[in-house]
């Protein structure tokens, strides 16, 4: 007889847009936001996050009202920046950020989710710049992201947490640690998405364990190993590779998830792991199966 894992008490379970195939405000092969609401309560979740700005309502009154009444809360917003471009690009992107953090802010959440910019087109695969950055880059990125940080503390309470991610400059384990070496940890802390960690080649379990206190946020996820290989021998764009099935349903990827969450609870934090399971575009009937059977396999790791 196998006994159950400890109960992850520090751990707060959700879910979020992406796993229902969302990654735009507005597209006609995406599901419905009622719909999404509807089924990520039904699927045993009591947080989500706001996905991408303007898919779930903008108003701060509707949108407490939607979810209350499913009996879901909001851990954090999403915003995307290109900040290693330095400050001429400073204004667009804090345009864009106040936005997302005054709603974020408004509907009782603590964190905003930062993407860096990709190198080259999601969907085409267009090399858009070089992929790695120069020295004065990493400079301006290390620098502006600090004072994203303090900008939004300071204006909305809202903790920034990074998020590395495929085709973006902070993706692989050295440009991971070179990017939390070049920051203040007072004003930027990381979202560790376990998927997109192990398509860049890095390992979850050992990043928490280098810089725990770092980690502010989890994005629950898992990479088909031999769906993985292909793309990155054949340099398929992330977009693409989605398509593909790169990304899949756990248990049957990697990293375990198992302990990379025990890791987490014992960095003696309280910590949000939110799962995302990147397909987009995908059929309406396919994400609720699966974001049941998620949740379950999460209460079998202690995630209760």
């Amino acid at each position: 007889m196998t006994s159950s894992p400890p109960a992850l008490t520090r751990i707060r379970i959700g879910s979020a847009p992406d796993s229902w195939g969302v990654w735009f405000p507005d597209d006609p092969r995406q599901t419905g936001w009622e719909r999404f609401l509807d089924e990520v309560a039904e699927a045993g979740y009591a947080w989500i996050e706001l996905g991408p700005y303007g898919y779930l309502p903008t108003d701060p009154a509707r949108l407490r009202a939607e979810t209350e009444r499913r009996g879901l809360r909001v851990s954090a917003g999403t915003v995307f920046t290109g900040l290693h471009h330095g400050p001429a690009v400073w204004d667009d992107t804090w345009a864009h950020v106040s936005r997302v953090a005054a709603l974020t802010q408004a509907v009782g959440a603590g964190h905003l989710v930062v993407i860096p910019s990709f190198w080259r087109d999601d969907k085409t695969g267009k090399v858009l710049e070089d992929r790695e950055l120069t020295a004065d880059q990493w400079r301006e990125l290390a620098r502006q992201t600090e004072r994203l940080g303090r900008e939004v503390r300071e204006r909305y309470g809202l903790r920034i947490v990074v998020h590395p991610h495929a085709d973006t400059h902070i993706d692989t384990p050295q440009n991971v640690a070179r990017f939390l070496d070049a920051t203040d940890p007072e004003a930027v802390s990381l979202c560790l998405d376990t998927g997109h960690y192990a398509y860049c080649g890095g390992d979850s379990v050992e990043l928490i364990k280098a810089f725990g206190e770092r980690i502010g946020y989890l994005h629950l996820k898992q990479v088909d190993p031999r769906v993985l290989a292909e793309v990155v021998a054949e340099e398929v764009p992330f977009g693409p590779a989605v398509a593909r099935g790169v990304m899949c349903e756990p248990p049957s990827g990697v990293p375990a998830l198992e302990p990379v969450l025990a890791a987490a609870q014992e960095l003696g934090t309280e910590l949000f792991a939110i799962v995302e399971q990147d397909m987009y575009p995908c059929p309406p009937d396919r994400p609720l199966p699966i974001a049941r059977r998620t949740r379950d396999y999460l209460r079998s790791c202690g995630a209760r």
